[in-house]
């Protein structure tokens, strides 16, 4: 492939860049070889893949390697860990044949906790008649998770992505389902569903004709307790053009107003990492478009350690949200996986930097939370810290639970300033945390039926 600049005036095409091509972008070509061979050996391992639009609108390449877009979408030396990279780089500068170096890359991968929460465990749901449901997640009563199989890329990677298993050929790692029948099952038979959450990859990677046989097969068997339909996305972000100018975009708005029109809610799950995401016009005028068919765009990003760990950034980040009509809606904390080591924040000081966003925004912005951790137990939100008996502690509570009557229970731990991760933390106070021997034995079949509703 020939590297050619892009005309943003016109309908502009989809261009990626993935390890066989980035070294013909010029401005790769200006960070040398030795830079170059880097993100060869950490995108052998992890996945890679960017465009054009990333790399001609969103990029400073004047501010390079600090630019957090730049950081966000192309593989840095420290995302692997000296001993995987070592490897990696031996096995690239021997000439392994192909089949090697993905033996070598698949050995790595296994030691990053590919699927992190219990995903494969205890989040893949059954139908009465035993039937495994392995393109699907169903963690929380109220939400289940499908994986349409078409939607199991994006148009560019993040290079925090904690689903990254779906991406690098290992195909007993992906979740993926090409049939929306035995979602309409499943959810007839879980009455408490209220939502269905299209996600991937990314779901509008689809052309609107593929998904819309997805919406359809849910529309039409009128679901009673289906309330709202839930896609996650970062194509506003990579590719908005989407929502404006493909060839499909004005009919993938019209299957948006399809489910407006059917009396569902849409909620889109806008994936916005950095201020910087949104200074485009093409992705104003594509939030416009998307909120034009009376969907509403919500915005999460995970808290990200050479990219985004900066207060001011994300007040004027939500700020802007607001502004172009999103809700701000979840700060996460980076999860258990991958290259967590590179992206992960300290607890307290994630929660720091979040008080002190939150604290500088109006009312209208303070829809968002966190820091949140999406942990094997539930969804832990970080309150705060505190001093009780003597003692500093921090202090959590479960916005999400896989025992339901877990959320909103405040629990404490103690003060560890060093500590990314829940499995970081120790319990205060007590021997335990209150939920601890309740997960020790937590059923793997169907767990969610053991509950009753709270």
């Amino acid at each position: 492939m020939t590297y050619q600049e892009t005309i943003w005036d016109n309908s502009p095409s989809l261009k990626s860049y993935t390890l066989s091509n980035f070294r013909t972008i010029p401005q790769i070509q200006n960070l040398g070889e030795e830079t170059q061979f880097e993100m060869e050996v950490v995108g052998n391992v992890l996945p890679f893949k960017a465009n054009n639009y990333v790399v001609e609108q969103l990029i400073d390449w004047n501010n390079i390697p600090n630019d957090p877009m730049f950081v966000l979408t192309f593989p840095q030396k420290g995302m692997l860990k000296p001993e995987h990279y070592e490897k990696m780089a031996t096995a690239l500068k021997n000439n392994l044949d192909k089949k090697e170096i993905t033996s070598i890359a698949n050995e790595i991968r296994l030691q990053l906790n590919p699927h992190p929460a219990g995903q494969m465990e205890l989040n893949v749901p059954t139908l009465k008649d035993g039937t495994k449901l392995y393109g699907m997640q169903h963690k929380y009563k109220e939400t289940c998770l499908f994986f349409p199989s078409q939607s199991q890329t994006c148009h560019a990677y993040c290079s925090f992505c904690f689903r990254w298993p779906q991406f690098v050929g290992m195909d007993e790692m992906k979740f993926a389902m090409q049939e929306g029948e035995q979602l309409v099952q499943y959810v007839k038979e879980h009455p408490e569903i209220s939502d269905v959450l299209f996600t991937g990859g990314d779901p509008m990677i689809m052309k609107a004709k593929i998904f819309s046989k997805y919406i359809d097969t849910l529309l039409d068997a009128k679901l009673p307790n289906l309330k709202t339909i839930r896609i996650g996305t970062k194509a506003l972000s990579y590719w908005p053009y989407k929502f404006l100018t493909d060839s499909d975009s004005q009919e993938m708005l019209d299957v948006f107003r399809k489910i407006v029109d059917s009396g569902l809610h849409l909620a889109i799950m806008g994936h916005f990492n950095h201020l910087n995401e949104l200074s485009t016009d093409a992705v104003k005028n594509a939030i416009k478009a998307v909120r034009s068919t009376g969907a509403i765009i919500r915005t999460q990003s995970p808290l990200l350690a050479h990219i985004n760990d900066d207060a001011e950034m994300w007040a004027k980040m939500w700020t802007k949200q607001v502004q172009l009509g999103c809700i701000p809606y979840y700060m996460f904390v980076v999860r258990d996986t991958g290259a967590q080591h590179y992206f992960g924040v300290p607890l307290v000081k994630a929660y720091q930097i979040f008080k002190k966003a939150y604290s500088s925004v109006s009312g209208l912005a303070r829809t968002v939370r966190g820091p949140s951790m999406s942990a094997t137990p539930g969804k832990v939100h970080v309150i705060g810290t505190a001093d009780l008996h003597d003692q500093k502690v921090i202090v959590l509570r479960f916005l999400q639970g896989r025992n339901p009557n877990w959320v909103q229970v405040p629990f404490f731990a103690k003060y560890d300033e060093n500590a990314i991760w829940l499995d970081d933390l120790k319990p205060a106070l007590t021997e335990k945390f209150f939920f601890d021997e309740e997960m020790k034995n937590f059923k793997k079949s169907n767990p969610l039926d053991d509950y009753p509703e709270s």
